[in-house]
């Protein structure tokens, strides 16, 4: 793995808390998509070298949704930059970790993207991220 990639926040209202971290960070956020396979409408702000994804559920039934409905808004999980995704899927089922996506899929900001599943990363969702090329 490279670096973080970046913290994903899953919010209530992507307005609202647009507003509140243009606020935070001094800056205004440089892109907002929607991810309809995953239920999901994204906002991204840049914070020196970091970036926060901002995570609003499109869908009752999307992970977003299910998390804020369990646990609230707060941080969804932690993105790490990674050259070949595939690689470092095998190689981390290979380490023990359970990868909820064996095969990586498209997310948001042109990247590929695979999760690890919390039961097995201390309670943090971890995703791997890969830039499409």
């Amino acid at each position: 793995m490279k670096k973080i990639e970046h913290i994903g926040i899953a919010v209530k209202s992507l307005e609202k808390s647009n507003i509140l971290f243009e606020r935070l960070l001094g800056t205004s956020h440089y892109k907002i998509e929607e991810v309809v396979s995953e239920g999901v409408k994204t906002s991204f702000f840049k914070s020196g070298p970091n970036k926060i994804e901002l995570l609003e559920a499109t869908d009752a039934e999307s992970p977003i949704a299910k998390f804020i409905e369990k646990k609230g808004e707060g941080i969804h999980h932690i993105a790490f930059a990674v050259d070949d995704i595939e690689t470092e899927i095998k190689r981390l089922k290979s380490e023990g970790f359970t990868v909820l996506n064996t095969v990586p899929k498209k997310g948001a900001d042109n990247k590929l993207v695979a999760f690890l599943h919390p039961k097995s990363t201390n309670g943090v969702l971890i995703e791997l991220c890969q830039d499409i090329l």
